[in-house]
Parts: C-alpha cells; structure tokens; sequence
C-alpha cells in the first residue's frame, strides 16, 4: 500500500489518478482549496476501495501554510512515500500583458507555490533517502509563444527547477519525475476548441501513475508531445517571432 499525497486534488487528473490509486487500496491525502469539492471526491474515493481518504482544505498559494499541511499529511497516513502536486491555473495572458499584478499573481500559483512547497517536500524525503515526487508542468515551458508565455514562463520555472532537485535528489534514492501535458480537455479549458493532438484526462492519468510506477525522470503525455516539442524548439528564433502560436 503506498501513502500519496495529492496536491490540487481536485483537478481534473488528478481526480483520475486518484481513482487508479484507490482501485489498489492506497492510502490517499487529498489537498485543495475547494472544501465541498474535495469532500464529494474523497467520500468517492473511498467507495473505490482507497485505505484511507483523508483531507486538507487551503489556498496553496499562502506558502507559510505549507509545513502544517505536509505535517499534517504525515501524521494522517503514518508517513508519506509519494506526491503528486498538480495544482494551478491557466492564465488569462491578455490579462497578465495588461497588469503586472496579475502576471505576478500567476507565477505565484504556477510556479512559486509549487517550489515552496517542492523545497520542504525534497528536505524531507532527502533526510529519510526514499520517497517519489511528481509534478505537473507542462509543454509549454519549453519554449515561449505569444500566446501563453506568462504560464509558460512559470512552467519553465518548475521544469528547471525540478530538473535541479533530480540531480540533487538522486544520491538519496528518491525520485523526481517532471509531467509535461499537452492540451488535456479539462473543465479549465472548457473553453477551447478541441482538436486532434487534445487528449482525455483518463489517459492522462493513466500515464502519470504509470510513470510513477516506472520512476520516470522527464513524461511528455501524450507522448507525441516529445516530437511536437523537438520541432518547436529547433524554428529558427528569427522564423519563430513571425509564427501565430
């Protein structure tokens, strides 16, 4: 039985790698900042044969909360041995262009909450040399577009920054593993219109707790992400900046 934590647990992935998890009677801890949300899928969880369903109801982005929430995570389960943080927002990026508090507003819940609490997280399993930690970013980090480059700026933030902490990490034999989505049809992006290279969050998650599993360094999902991305990131900047993307 593995003890998971699950940060922003009411995203649409995250639910569903939730429900993988209780299917094999994990114990799961579920943190988010909507209450009611969080209790409806923990009481569905538990239906679904997870061990335990225990929660924890915070705004991710007062970082001075943090140490009581893992504390409180460990003290619930006996212990943690894997985490999934997967909280966030898409940014409105005509917004951010117009006010610097919003872009700063974003980066805060994108990235800096995120390395808050990905910098205790690390402490703690270092000291105790075990432990997985996934964390969501996304293909968009990988190379600025006009079109999102306040998220993708702050998912670049994280894919660096857990690329530093995997080297680090990996003398105390624990795992980090960078998920980089694609375009998953998600109530967040309800608004989009959907297309061929957009996936199900039921695959998704599929992947994620297979990569998990697998201890993973680095996960594009869908995998053809790896290749769009190759192609992305090779343009010529000078043929990049005339692009609509």
């Amino acid at each position: 039985m593995k003890k998971i934590l699950i940060i922003g647990a009411t995203s649409a992935i995250a639910e569903h790698c939730a429900r993988i998890w209780a299917g094999r009677g994990d114990a799961l801890y579920l943190v988010a900042r909507n209450e009611e949300r969080l209790k409806t899928i923990a009481a569905d969880l538990k239906v679904r044969g997870a061990a335990e369903t225990d929660t924890y109801w915070t705004d991710l982005n007062y970082m001075d909360h943090h140490a009581a929430l893992l504390d409180a995570a460990e003290a619930a389960m006996g212990g943690i041995d894997t985490v999934l943080i997967a909280h966030g927002t898409l940014s409105n990026q005509n917004a951010c262009e117009e006010c610097v508090e919003e872009t700063l507003a974003e980066i805060k819940t994108n990235a800096l909450s995120t390395i808050s609490l990905l910098t205790l997280i690390a402490n703690r399993f270092e000291s105790k040399e075990s432990g997985t930690i996934a964390v969501i970013s996304s293909v968009a980090g990988d190379r600025g577009r006009a079109s999102n480059y306040v998220y993708g700026s702050a998912k670049a933030m994280i894919t660096a920054f857990t690329s530093g902490m995997r080297q680090r990490l990996h003398k105390s034999n624990v795992t980090v593993i960078t998920i980089k989505p694609g375009f998953i049809d998600t109530p967040m992006t309800a608004a989009f219109k959907k297309g061929l290279l957009w996936a199900k969050p039921t695959k998704v998650a599929d992947k994620i707790v297979r990569a998990i599993d697998a201890k993973k360094n680095e996960v594009y999902v869908p995998a053809f992400w790896w290749a769009v991305m190759v192609i992305i990131k090779t343009v010529p900047v000078a043929v990049f900046k005339k692009l609509m993307l």
